[in-house]
Order: structure tokens, then sequence, then C-alpha cells
């Protein structure tokens, strides 16, 4: 096989952030780390990548042998590449954030690698720049939000408004007060409302919903009116 001469070798690896969203609390996906350095201590879902192999082909594979998860949203965040990030070896990160309905996945979680999900504001410390990587991802998907349905990904296909504004306010660490949201929300014009009701959190119960996906590319920009300071987010 030829090779580039004189020429330093280094491995290439994949993080996965996985957020999930459990009707209450925007939370995270970590396990505990099966070899040295840095070995039982807290980490993204990781790997390297094989020679036959793409980084997103990586990311799935990763993905579905730690957690049984697959076709999921995933969008690749950043590349990582400070030389002394991992201690042990030369390995450049790519990360990924990956977003999922914690109810429909939770029984397919791999016991083998002890995943446990944690509210974002109670995540224990990560080894390496992970934690870095956690911050930068909630910077994104605040971004994202604002501009694409992504968060429903979070969310099962029916859900009820108090169900959307907990979300909202977990990803955008803000309160919102509760009749402007429901009735921004209702403006938006995007949303199907369903015959049944959720009584499961009161006994008045509240409506399902659903996204209008065929309108929604057409009126996108009406979710921006959810976002709190949507101008300091999108500067």
């Amino acid at each position: 096989m030829n090779r580039y001469s004189k020429q330093t070798r280094l491995l290439l690896a994949i993080d996965c952030i996985v957020f999930g969203f459990d009707g209450e609390s925007l939370k995270i996906l970590l396990i505990k780390r099966g070899f040295k350095p840095e070995q039982n201590n807290w980490s993204l879902m990781g790997g390297f990548v094989q020679p036959d192999e793409s980084a997103e082909q990586a990311s799935n594979r990763i993905l579905k042998e730690l957690t049984g998860l697959e076709g999921v949203y995933l969008e690749q965040l950043h590349t990582y590449s400070d030389p002394k990030r991992d201690p042990f070896e030369r390995t450049v990160s790519i990360a990924y954030f990956a977003l999922i309905d914690i109810n429909k996945y939770e029984a397919q979680l791999n016991e083998d690698y002890h995943a446990e999900w944690f509210s974002l504001k109670k995540a224990p410390k990560l080894v390496f720049d992970h934690e870095r990587m956690v911050l930068e991802a909630q910077k994104r998907l605040q971004y994202k939000a604002a501009l694409h349905p992504i968060l429903f990904e979070l969310l099962p296909s029916k859900f009820t408004i108090p169900q959307l504004q907990a979300l909202y306010e977990s990803v955008f660490n803000a309160t919102l007060d509760k009749r402007n949201f429901s009735k921004r929300l209702l403006a938006t014009g995007l949303l199907i409302k369903l015959s049944y009701k959720d009584k499961a959190s009161s006994k008045r119960g509240a409506f399902y919903y659903q996204l209008d996906m065929k309108n929604y590319y057409s009126k996108f920009q009406a979710f921006l009116n959810l976002i709190p300071n949507p101008d300091n987010l999108l500067s």
C-alpha cells in the first residue's frame, strides 16, 4: 500500500451528544468509559472511525452499538483537534448531536455500557473536552430550534402544549408565560388539534396536537415568535 511519506499517523474518533426529553426536562445520555485513560468515568457515546467507513457511517454504527438506536436525527457539530485533548494518543474527534424521544427508545439501551440519562443541569463531570462539546451542542440546538422543527424530534408524534412549553423552557433555559406561549403557538397555524386529551397530568386534561408538516416549510418563521430573545440568539 502506498502512503504519504514522513507523515505522522493519528486516530479519528466520533463522539455523539445524545439529547432526549422526558416530558419535563432536557436530558443527555452518557456512558461509563470502558478503557484507559479515564476508565469508568462518565463520557459521551464514542468510538473510532474504521478504515472502511466514513465519519457519518461510523457515527450511526457507534450509536447503534452503544444504544441500539438507529434512524434518529443526527447532525455533525464540530471537529475537535487540540493535540493535547487526549493524553493517551493523538486523536481528532468529530462530534455529532442526536435528538431522540426518550419514551420511544428507552427499552433499547445497551446494558453492557451502563448508559444513563442525566438532566443537563445535573450531569456529572465528563472526560477530556466532552463538556465543551455538550455546551456547544446546546448552543447549536438553540440556534437550529429557532429556524427548523428539530425540537419535535424530541417529542412523540402527538403532544400537548404544556409538554411543548416545557421542552422550549428546558432547551432555552427560560421561563415562558403560559398564556402567551399558547396564544403564539396556536397563532402559527402549524399545529393540528386532535380530538382526545392527555389526562395523566390533570383531571381536566390537555388536548393532543400534531405538527402540520405540509404547511411548515412555508410558515416556519412563525416559530421565531416562540423563542426567548431571538435577536440575541440569531445575531
